[in-house]
């Protein structure tokens, strides 16, 4: 006696699922479909408003009223601008002076915090902390643990005997570039040491023990080891350093509203003073396309030494 089947016995098997579509069966189509919705929302928040600023920057565009075409004027009048040529050589100097003192200090608390040993994650916890408070409010603190009507900082230096009188936190043009450093430093440090402790970590240790069999000193496993394994991990840290510092804008807007006599005033801060305070959305256009081709150029020549010294 014979069965017959009405259907396949695989379509018949429990928990069998259908065959996916022929479109999706290629890798192709499962990457864009992937890749789509981080691609609008890039398009949205990044690719649109970068060709707007670019269109701005054609026009005499003012906060009020409409938009006339007249490239390339708004180019040519930024090099007419004083404040703009005094705010690019600060804050070059501004970013050179933190990138050391910034990558200097984040590598020493990782080297500091980069063997177990009992305590070690307290320390890890205590210098990334500060990397957890946001910028504005880190402003915000230290402009009133360093001002000089009601900080606290003044009080605890003439009690000591540091000072005698008040210290002009931001009431000099070098000592309020210093302050801000300082606040640069305590908020970022932490972060970047975790940058660095995760590239030391992904060191092998038998490296070290081979060296250590060979008789290297610790100079010598440090210059010879560490630092050129650690280097992919530097050239990312430099590259945020460099990018963060050329951008700068709420530490001096907050911390010293770019005093005193305009001495703290950095490229962004042109940009919002062009825009909000001369109500010319063109010429701030202007400034950000060139800002923006600077840093392009910067990542760019900063990757190529990099590679060409691995």
């Amino acid at each position: 006696m014979s069965v017959t089947l009405d259907r396949p016995p695989r379509e018949i098997a429990r928990g069998s699922t259908p065959s996916p579509p022929p479109w999706w069966r290629g890798r192709k189509a499962q990457g864009w479909l992937y890749a789509t919705p981080t691609a609008l929302i890039v398009g949205v928040l990044f690719v649109v408003p970068l060709i707007l600023v670019v269109w701005m920057s054609l026009h005499r565009w003012p906060l009020l009223g409409g938009a006339t075409f007249n490239a390339p004027d708004n180019y040519t009048k930024i090099t007419d601008n004083p404040l703009f040529l005094d705010s690019v050589f600060f804050t070059l100097k501004y970013t050179v002076i933190v990138t050391v003192l910034l990558s200097a200090t984040a590598l020493g608390l990782a080297l500091l915090v980069q063997e177990r040993r009992p305590g070690v994650g307290f320390f890890r916890t205590a210098f990334f902390l500060p990397g957890a408070v946001g910028f504005a409010a880190a402003a915000l603190l230290f402009y009133g643990m360093l001002n000089n009507d009601f900080g606290p900082i003044d009080p605890i230096l003439q009690t000591l005997g540091i000072t005698d009188e008040p210290v002009k936190w931001i009431g000099s043009p070098d000592a309020a570039l210093f302050s801000t450093i300082a606040l640069v430093l305590w908020r970022f440090a932490g972060f970047n040491m975790l940058i660095l402790l995760t590239g030391l970590q992904a060191i092998p240790v038998e490296v070290y023990e081979a060296a250590r069999s060979d008789g290297a000193n610790r100079w010598q496993i440090f210059t010879r080891i560490t630092l050129p394994l650690l280097r992919p991990t530097i050239a990312l840290m430099l590259i945020l350093s460099v990018t963060g510092s050329l951008l700068a804008f709420d530490q001096f807007f907050i911390f010293t509203n770019g005093g005193p006599d305009n001495s703290t005033v950095s490229m962004v801060m042109v940009v919002y003073r062009e825009a909000f305070f001369r109500f010319d959305l063109g010429g701030a256009a202007a400034i950000s396309v060139v800002l923006l081709l600077a840093l392009v150029a910067l990542n760019v020549l900063q990757m190529r030494v990099l590679r060409r010294s691995q």
